[in-house]
């Protein structure tokens, strides 16, 4: 990768997210990711094929040389890395989120963030932020991490362990997660240099999936980093700030999507070229395949159309597509897991050979569960929201539970709500509805009674047939909206 300087600082080179270039570096990726698998051992050269493809600089500021980037456009990037090595495309994801981050909040020095980009266009530079603990477990949680900033006369001390640190033996710059020792701890990212007096990578990683991606622990030991490379705040501050998931964050999932379109592309292959004896021909021209090949497709279509669907509208600034984001990835997580378990199930003993990529797929592709948000915390925030309950230290809930009467108010308007809306399609259906006279009669009471507004009893007349104008009715009403015999 080149770049050209001018007076203005450093400029990136534009990068190649076509369709086309992408597909040449999925095959790239692809060639060597059963190697790496096997040996566990961190993927160099991978990772430099991505850096001369100009990915890892994806998510620079404009005014630091870099291009915008589209959520869009980088789960593209990311599904099509996926695909090939669902381990680099994690390195890859981690650090562009750091170039992401540091566009959004200006949390590096200037200088070294400058020297950071210079570094990037010679070599991979790769980033990421370290935050899980032994004890703690995953921040998205709560809790204060065991990893200690402590102040010195030229900055600060760094001690403390974590976790889950993706990218470990290969990182240019840790963002460890750290408190201060304040009664009321400031927290943030400490900036720690790779290369830093200190620092010890305990190989811990020895998983099902991901086994290239080096997420071992590490231990930071009186790791001294300048002043102004940690810049911490308020808990709640510095939680809000940490908390992306819900816009590029989304993007991490696409990755997965490529392992199922991986395990996908295998399946295809295998029913075309297995015969048996007994059959004759490839057992692609049987139904049973081509119904399984069909309920693979659809399971990728659902999980590409909801990534991308949401994905246009966090890039649109889309607020309800935020609240949204956290079930979006657990509806995409589920649906390539199907594919995958399917294409599984469907070839058999073949499907769990190692020397066959769609053993590997099937490890790898349950990774995706574990980035947050988590399905319980998901789905408990999704039915917060539908249910109207609030979460237990929210000042409003707190009021409620002060404030009788005014929990009372609060129930008796959703009440009121429901009711209307009861009623809205209660006038819809029973105006549409070729009802018998004491029918029509009953219906207008239960409208009545239910808080609505009694519509006529008479069939409106005009207005097209009453197919046009129906909607389906509730089950209370059934009885009410059958035609008479």
């Amino acid at each position: 990768m080149t770049a050209t300087v001018d007076g203005q600082g450093i400029r990136l080179p534009a990068v190649d997210t076509s369709e086309p270039a992408l597909a040449g570096l999925t095959a790239t990726l692809a060639a060597s990711a059963g190697h790496y698998d096997r040996t566990a051992e961190f993927p160099w050269e991978p990772v430099r094929a991505v850096h001369e493809a100009g990915l890892l600089t994806l998510g620079v500021a404009p005014e630091y040389g870099g291009a915008q980037l589209t959520i869009p456009e980088l789960a593209r990037v990311l599904q099509a890395l996926g695909q090939g090595d669902p381990s680099v495309a994690l390195l890859t994801a981690m650090t562009i989120f750091q170039h992401l981050q540091q566009a959004r909040l200006r949390k590096w020095p200037d200088a070294l963030y400058l020297q950071v980009i210079a570094d990037s266009v010679k070599r991979p530079v790769l980033l990421n932020a370290v935050r899980s603990e032994p004890e703690l477990g995953t921040p998205t949680r709560g809790g204060v991490p065991a990893t200690k900033a402590t102040p010195t006369a030229n900055g600060w001390l760094v001690n403390g362990r974590k976790s889950y640190a993706t990218g470990a033996e290969g990182l240019d710059y840790h963002l460890v997660w750290a408190a201060t020792e304040d009664d009321e701890p400031l927290l943030a990212h400490a900036i720690v240099p790779g290369d830093s007096p200190g620092i010890e990578v305990i190989h811990t990683w020895d998983h099902l999936g991901l086994r290239a991606s080096s997420t071992h622990d590490i231990v930071y030991t009186n790791v001294e980093i300048p002043a102004e490379n940690f810049r911490g705040l308020p808990a709640a501050q510095a939680a809000a700030e940490a908390a992306g998931f819900g816009t590029a964050g989304i993007a991490v999932i696409a990755l997965y999507v490529g392992v199922a379109r991986a395990a996908q592309e295998f399946f295809l292959a295998f029913a075309n070229e297995r015969v048996p004896t007994a059959l004759g021909r490839p057992i692609a021209t049987t139904e049973r395949i081509q119904t399984i090949a069909g309920e693979i497709e659809a399971q990728l279509i659902q999980a590409e159309e909801v990534l991308y669907g949401l994905a246009a509208r966090l890039e649109a600034g889309d607020e309800d597509a935020v609240r949204r984001a956290g079930v979006a990835k657990l509806l995409i997580t589920r649906s390539a897991i199907t594919a995958v378990q399917t294409a599984l199930a469907a070839i058999g003993n073949p499907g769990l050979t190692r020397r066959n990529p769609l053993e590997r797929h099937f490890r790898d592709i349950q990774c995706c569960r574990i980035h947050p948000p988590q399905d319980d915390i998901a789905l408990l925030a999704a039915g917060r929201r539908t249910l109207g309950v609030l979460r237990p230290g929210d000042q409003t809930q707190r009021q409620r539970r002060r404030n009788p009467r005014g929990q009372d108010a609060y129930r008796s308007s959703r009440g009121r709500e429901a009711a209307a809306r009861v009623a809205r399609t209660t006038r819809t259906a029973v105006s549409a509805a070729p009802l018998s006279a004491p029918s029509r009669i009953r219906a207008v009471r239960l409208i009545g009674e239910a808080g609505g507004r009694p519509v006529s009893s008479t069939r409106p007349s005009g207005g097209g047939p009453a197919s046009a104008r129906s909607a389906t009715p509730s089950p209370a009403l059934a009885a009410f909206t059958t035609p008479a015999r």
